[in-house]
């Protein structure tokens, strides 16, 4: 593995001066590659690439017009493309809004690759992404940088270039909220819209959708990221629409919008469309990647097949074993898999935190309003619960906790997106008896937003001032979670090793200026065997 991280740093390097690759476009022809390129799903042989073309002036994003054109592609071992070792040619058309996905086959495991485009006489932007290793091989450290919730209207992506210029990362994963749905001046930076949306409306339809995905596709830190690593992606709500289920969603008015079944198709299709993922309409998005005998990585879609989501902690729906939020098929493909794997680590990559939450009644109205907007959760008396995350799904809740107990499965690690705030926590399988019993079953690590509001601009405070006293509340309510920030944006770093998981978190100093510096903020890990979390002074190097 140092062989490999050397080898690595002398390839970013490389990387990093030919990543800015001709593009030759005249007065009058469009730029062929304005929405960059991407790769995404790596496996020990396969990578997807992706690309969008638009083949003359007019054919934008969502207008279904322009003409087919033939694309090019090309993979090499090396950034000079002295050793292609994958070429093909493919069509693309306004049938599919002229973007382009190949899965690439015949790829050596554990290697980092380099790609290309070429359309209508101009070269893309060069990619770099890699394979993962062999199965079953011996891999001694995997690093990945993690997260979600990105507005393009709340800030720039300066979390995503600070990830592009690490030379350290394996691939990155995007936990959901890779955009939002929302109309300029509905969801925003403490009521500042900092760049508004396109189309300048809430996206409803295909054309709108593919509009939204566009935009968000030329900020150029997220360029840089999708041309520097590969993605492993899952979505939540916002690339739909908020507090999405299988049946509809709270900002889903039938009649006035259309039917959800048609807005449902519509993002999913752009969303296939648009993103480097092994996932086309009708499939399935949820999916497995191996990384030798290191890690299993589990990608969940808890927005597809879920229950309709209850409206406060006493409808006892809530433990209603007929309601899911991961589906009965995926239910199973999840603990099955868990049961079965034989990495040493079980990673899941999860939309909604899985950690019981039990918010404090001392809170003010106000407190307990603002962790309601932040949480999905409804402003009720009493203990409120994360009704939009696994607390108002008892029956898989329970499942996944009682077979992680029962099977004494170890090394179970979720990733979690959502909450726009940072969290670590055991995940008692007996909350009321935690910690005596020390009996956490796994641990979760959630990252914070990319740019989305949290509590200090929901409230509209400062930063670590009124969310201390939250905190406080939420920790003595909830011992087994060690650490909360509610403020922050930014990216967090997973580092995995035979000897533990650790998850650093970086934050933003502005998330409304172009290019922020970013602060490591904390650290917590988990040893192996042990199914509990710990704090670590200093971030992975």
């Amino acid at each position: 593995m140092n062989i490999r991280r050397r080898t690595l740093l002398m390839a970013g390097g490389v990387a990093a001066v030919t990543l800015g690759t001709t593009k030759a476009a005249t007065a009058s022809s469009p730029d062929v590659f304005v929405h960059g390129v991407a790769s995404g799903d790596p496996t020990p042989s396969n990578v997807v690439l992706w690309t969008r073309v638009t083949p003359a002036p007019g054919a934008d994003p969502g207008s279904g017009i322009g003409p087919d054109c033939a694309v090019e592609w090309e993979v090499s071992a090396d950034p000079q493309f002295r050793q292609v070792v994958a070429r093909g040619r493919t069509t693309t058309g306004a049938w599919r809004d002229h973007t382009v996905k190949v899965d690439v086959a015949g790829l050596a495991p554990d290697a980092w690759y380099w790609y290309r485009f070429r359309a209508l006489g101009q070269v893309s932007t060069i990619g770099r992404t890699r394979t993962a290793p062999a199965l079953g091989a011996q891999v001694d450290r995997l690093r990945f940088g993690v997260v979600s919730c990105a507005n393009w209207q709340a800030g720039y992506f300066s979390a995503y270039r600070h990830l592009a210029d690490r030379d350290d990362l394996d691939a990155i994963l995007h936990l959901g909220d890779y955009l939002y749905e929302y109309a300029p001046g509905e969801y925003q930076a403490r009521d500042v819209v900092v760049r508004p949306h396109d189309p300048p409306a809430e996206v409803i339809t295909l054309p709108h959708y593919r509009r939204r995905h566009a935009q968000y596709k030329t900020d150029p830190d997220l360029q840089a990221l999708h041309a520097r690593l590969p993605f492993i992606a899952t979505w939540d709500d916002h690339e739909s629409v908020n507090d999405a289920w299988a049946g509809g969603a709270e900002n889903h008015t039938e009649g006035a919008e259309g039917s959800y079944a048609d807005r449902k198709r519509a993002w999913q299709r752009a969303y296939a469309e648009w993103m480097p993922v092994r996932y086309e309409l009708g499939g399935v998005l949820y999916r497995r990647f191996t990384f030798g005998s290191l890690a299993d990585l589990s990608m969940l879609d808890l927005r597809s097949y879920r229950s309709e989501q209850v409206s406060s902690r006493f409808d006892q729906d809530i433990h209603d074993p007929s309601r899911t939020i991961t589906g009965d098929a995926q239910l199973q493909w999840l603990t099955s898999g868990l049961a079965q794997s034989q990495a040493q680590w079980k990673l899941i990559g999860n939309p909604v935190m899985i950690a019981p939450v039990r918010f404090p009644s001392t809170l003010s109205v106000e407190r307990r309003r603002a962790l309601g907007e932040l949480t999905g959760t409804p402003v009720i008396q009493g203990l409120p619960m994360n009704l939009d995350q696994w607390d108002g799904y008892a029956a898989d809740q329970n499942a996944v906790y009682s077979l992680l107990r029962d099977q004494g499965i170890q090394d179970t690690v979720f990733l979690t997106g959502d909450i726009h705030s940072a969290w670590a926590a055991d995940l008692p399988s007996s909350p009321r008896d935690y910690p005596r019993d020390g009996n956490s079953v796994g641990v979760e690590f959630v990252c914070t937003s990319v740019t989305s509001d949290n509590i200090d601009d929901i409230l509209k405070v400062q930063p670590q001032t009124v969310s201390k006293a939250i905190v406080g509340a939420i920790k003595v309510n909830n011992p087994h979670i060690k650490y909360v920030d509610l403020d922050s944006h930014g990216f967090s770093v997973l580092d995995v090793t035979r000897e533990r998981a650790q998850m650093d978190w970086y934050a933003l100093d502005d998330r409304t200026v172009r290019g922020s510096a970013a602060q490591h903020v904390m650290s917590y890990a988990v040893t192996t065997g042990t199914q509990q979390i710990h704090r670590v002074e200093e971030p992975v190097r």
